[in-house]
């Protein structure tokens, strides 16, 4: 506002006079500047003028996100009183979420903090949210972190494992037992506790040598003569082609002599080659005796660098070298080397680098379309091949996530490839001069019911465990029962192993083996093998079915499915004790080895369950038969060696319990005086692997005594995977002699 002056000039005829006239302004009434209670967080930042719509003008003209975090503060006495109360009702809102969570399964584990709470309870508020909420797991079952390699580093495993399985073990003898111990101390020693990996050195190696120790061939770069790899590859036919038919025998063969036409005379290296040689080399050596098997049982579970089970290991680093180049552009040749690398590394119980590797054959696999239908224009030849390479990793990749209790990685859903083809014609086609076995049962044959084997399984037990983690206590399980007995109508009798005095093969009888002396070796293999797969995945299924809590707590139902899980391994044991006592057809066989571990230690867990059931007295006196087995390995490799010893520690401790609890027919060990308000263990402590306990009433028990962790690593080999058998001459004569008819 500015003070306006008017001026006037008077004409005089003298002087001019120039005369200003004061004219006051106009009185306006001031707007007063408006105010917001709070301006908002990207207006305060920048400090500019904030108006009290949402979004505010200047975050509507910039595009953002208008938004006000900040609390206002308490001004007055009511404003604070009403605070106070705000508090007080969300004290209370929590403490009923804290009592509605204490009230829900031990199996179930809590929403991790990260995940909406709409989610995991079922309120969806979008259909973006609904489908997520669709996709996710329906249960919410238990596991366990546990350190099963030399690093302290703890990996976690489901329930279907027997990590976890053992991690119940554990928590129910640290009741009864009442001593503080942790489940790593029921791990085995294996390649896995000593080296970090197969191409790596021992620690003690490394201490104090500035170069690597001449008895470690995997540094010395010594490899095979011509002869010798013609020695090993000669076993790969008829042990691991007849069980992983994922090479043409023809082709191979061609494609491994041209390797030789060098100048030099050496052979040109070759990742299939080499992982085919260290495959067979680690298979070969495991047969073989141990230089400690005249040693005392500790001696013989120690484990070293020159072990069976990682025999072969430079030829191993050196095709992981070479695979390098072709992980960009595979080719079936890459995939093939990816699914046999998973294989060894399993045997030699890299459990994770083994399923690592066998993630990268599933994404190879998808990237050569091995998961769609060949077309009808590539010739019958290369569509099967490329049928049995998708069906021979789908069961690999099934058997190593069932085992350690992990999601799948391959899903039926993407898969539109059909079953592979065991006809005559074919099984000529791949080059095998195997014999056909009749009327349209072929060499193949094995293959493809083993496939539809692990296919009814897989289904199974994703039924079983989609639903509640109580479902096994609450009803029955009719999936695994009709899909296993559908698949079995069709097995043809020529695959199977027959029984004497009438007994039935697939079956839980015990009865004694009919093994056919004049078969061929890798015909009695895969009947042998079929079926003891069939227990080794019966018993995984019906596992969850034991339970250490109250008798009253367990449906007969649920009772029932624990009798077959002990039957199972019952008969899975008799039939690995006959044929490892009389043959050598499953003499060094890695696999057979982890299915005759899985189920000794379940029959252990299920007599601590059920110390005065009627199968009580069988199970107990098939343990023993179960660490004979494991001692008859032990003659090759450490690990073995270790899991007898453990098992007959076990068994002596158990009889102790027993023994504590006769004289109270039909009490359970956790109903004795010795143990006082047992349930199963919760599931924060199972997952730590830390269980609690008070100070023990009877130190002479000892239960963890042991001098040295010799449980650690058996279950790191506990996938199933085939191993292979050393191909020599054996005496059939007495087979079938010295068992009860």
């Amino acid at each position: 506002m500015f003070t306006s002056f008017t001026g006037s000039v008077s004409a005089s005829p003298d002087t001019p006079q120039l005369q200003l006239t004061f004219v006051p302004p106009p009185r306006t009434r001031q707007k007063k500047r408006g105010q917001v209670a709070r301006a908002c967080d990207w207006c305060r930042v920048h400090r500019i003028k904030c108006d009290s719509i949402n979004p505010c003008s200047n975050c509507k003209n910039r595009g953002g996100q208008c938004s006000n975090s900040g609390a206002i503060k308490a001004a007055t006495l009511p404003h604070a009183y009403r605070e106070i109360e705000r508090l007080e009702r969300r004290v209370e809102e929590l403490e009923q979420e804290k009592e509605r969570d204490a009230e829900k399964p031990v199996h179930q584990l809590r929403t991790p903090i990260s995940l909406p709470r709409s989610l995991s309870d079922g309120q969806e508020s979008g259909t973006g949210e609904q489908d997520l909420a669709r996709s996710r797991p329906k249960r919410a079952w238990e596991g366990i972190y546990i350190s099963t390699a030399r690093s302290p580093q703890k990996t976690w495993y489901g329930s279907s494992s027997l990590f976890y399985f053992i991690g119940r073990i554990d928590a129910f003898l640290t009741v009864a037992l009442q001593q503080s111990h942790l489940a790593e101390r029921m791990l085995p020693d294996s390649a896995s506790n000593l080296l970090d990996g197969p191409t790596t050195v021992a620690a003690e190696d490394q201490a104090g040598q500035l170069t690597p120790p001449t008895n470690d061939p995997i540094n010395t770069g010594e490899y095979l003569t011509s002869t010798q790899e013609e020695y090993f590859l000669s076993l790969f036919w008829q042990s691991y082609y007849t069980s992983y038919p994922i090479l043409d025998e023809l082709e191979f063969k061609k494609y491994y002599r041209s390797l030789w036409a060098t100048p030099d005379g050496k052979r040109k290296p070759s990742a299939l080659a080499d992982i085919v040689i260290a495959v067979c080399m680690q298979y070969g050596m495991a047969q073989l005796p141990s230089v400690e098997r005249g040693l005392n049982a500790t001696s013989r579970a120690n484990v070293s660098n020159t072990d069976a089970t990682i025999a072969g290991r430079w030829y191993y680093r050196r095709c992981q070298t070479l695979l390098s180049a072709e992980l960009e552009s595979p080719i079936i040749s890459t995939l093939q080397c990816h699914i046999l690398c998973s294989i060894y590394l399993c045997c030699a119980s890299f459990q994770n680098m083994a399923i690592s590797a066998c993630g990268l054959a599933v994404q190879t696999a998808y990237m050569l379309g091995l998961h769609l239908e060949p077309p009808q224009s590539m010739p019958r030849r290369e569509r099967e091949t490329r049928k049995r390479l998708w069906w021979t990793l789908y069961v690999l990749e099934t058997k190593m996530s069932m085992k350690l209790g992990r999601p799948f990685l391959l899903h039926d859903s993407s898969t539109t490839c059909s079953l592979p083809a065991d006809d005559r014609e074919i099984a000529m086609l791949v080059g095998s001069s195997f014999a056909p076995l009749g009327e349209n049962v072929t060499w193949l044959t094995w293959n493809l019911h083993n496939t539809k084997l692990l296919l009814a399984a897989r289904s199974a037990y994703t039924t079983s465990y989609d639903g509640a983690p109580d479902t096994f206590n609450a009803c029955n399980n009719p999936p695994i029962t009709e899909r296993l007995e559908h698949w079995l109508k069709d097995v043809p009798e020529a695959i199977k192993t027959q029984r004497q005095n009438n007994g039935v093969p697939f079956s839980t009888d015990r009865s004694t083996l009919q093994i056919e002396q004049f078969a061929p070796l890798w015909l009695q293999r895969q009947r042998l093998l079929l079926e003891l797969m069939y227990h080794n995945l019966c018993i995984n299924l019906y596992r969850p079915s034991i339970s250490f809590a109250s008798a009253t707590a367990q449906t007969p139902l649920a009772y029932g499915m624990a009798m077959k899980c002990a039957a199972h391994a019952m008969a899975l044991t008799h039939m690995m004790h006959q044929v490892l006592t009389s043959t050598s057809i499953l003499a060094g066989w890695l696999e057979a080895f982890q299915w005759q571990w899985n189920a000794a230690m379940t029959l252990v867990g299920f007599v601590l369950a059920y110390p005065h059931d009627v199968s009580t007295g069988a199970a107990r006196s098939t343990i023993d038969l179960s660490v004979a087995v494991l001692e008859n390995f032990g003659n090759s490799f450490a690990v073995a060696a270790g899991a007898a010893n453990i098992i007959g520690e076990l068994c002596a401790k158990v009889d102790v319990l027993i023994e504590k609890s006769q004289g109270k027919e039909g009490v359970r060990l956790d109903e004795m005086p010795l143990v006082t308000g047992y349930q199963e263990v919760d599931e924060e402590s199972l997952m730590d692997g830390n269980f609690p306990a008070s100070s023990s009433v009877d130190e002479s028990l000892g239960f963890f005594d042991v001098t040295a962790p010799e449980l650690r690593g058996v279950l790191a080999q506990s996938i199933d995977i085939m191993a292979t058998d050393m191909y020599d001459d054996f005496d059939l004569s007495g087979i079938n002699d010295g068992y009860p008819n």
